[in-house]
């Protein structure tokens, strides 16, 4: 069966929720090193749409909203902190891109260090408590011998 996939730049976008989306977008671009790809926001200070690019990546955000959809979604701190996923992000300097997330208030929960698969990253939570994976593995790679 060939792969459903469409031909795109990135074929997987997750996508999020956020009370303050726009303080989002905001500290998501400056900590973390997101570009605003488009963003539509709303009648009510919020975001109805958001598109943010990561090299080939993206995710796609809104501000929460009491709908059908946001019935689904949780907050973190609407549960206890845990999340049920987490975006990673490929970067060729972890450090670097620790030194700025830190510097932009970025709560870090696994501290920075090479990993026994290969590469060297660290685990962060956004202001929100969303989490975050940033390191140098590319799953795209062989094994280093």
């Amino acid at each position: 069966m060939p792969s459903p996939a469409r031909a795109t730049v990135s074929t997987v976008i997750p996508t999020m929720r956020y009370r303050d989306a726009p303080a989002a977008i905001e500290w998501l671009c400056n900590a973390l090193g997101f570009e605003r790809h488009a963003v539509y926001p709303d009648d009510r200070g919020g975001i109805a749409h958001a598109e943010l690019s990561f090299g080939n990546g993206m995710i796609m955000l809104s501000s929460t909203a009491d709908d059908a959809w946001g019935a689904r979604i949780a907050q973190p701190d609407a549960i206890g902190g845990r999340e049920t996923q987490c975006c990673c992000l490929a970067v060729d300097d972890p450090d670097a891109h620790h030194a700025n997330a830190v510097a932009h208030g970025a709560v870090i929960v696994d501290p920075l260090e090479d990993k026994g698969y290969g590469g060297r990253g660290y685990g962060c939570r956004d202001p929100e408590g969303h989490l975050w994976w940033i390191g140098s593995y590319d799953p795209w790679q062989p094994p280093a011998a």
